[in-house]
């Protein structure tokens, strides 16, 4: 990622409510993720629960470039 995206992100995070949640809620996720990976074994609810943390983190980020995107085009 080249310096002016990252300046835009900086930017959108402080002036765009939506992605400034966005972002603090996939670094939650993100968090807990390491938790789980951190661990030697995992449990069925905690394999369970890692699944569905990926999948809601990949949701979260693909909402977050579809609101760089709409911010890039205006």
């Amino acid at each position: 990622m080249n310096g002016q995206s990252q300046d835009f992100k900086e930017l959108l995070l402080q002036t765009d409510k939506e992605f400034h949640r966005l972002a603090a809620e996939h670094h939650e996720l993100e968090g807990r993720l390491n938790e789980l990976t951190a661990k030697h074994y995992l449990s069925e609810p905690e394999q369970v629960e890692e699944v569905t943390l990926k999948k809601r983190k990949l949701r979260i980020k693909d909402q977050m470039e579809d609101i760089l995107r709409r911010h890039r085009q205006s």
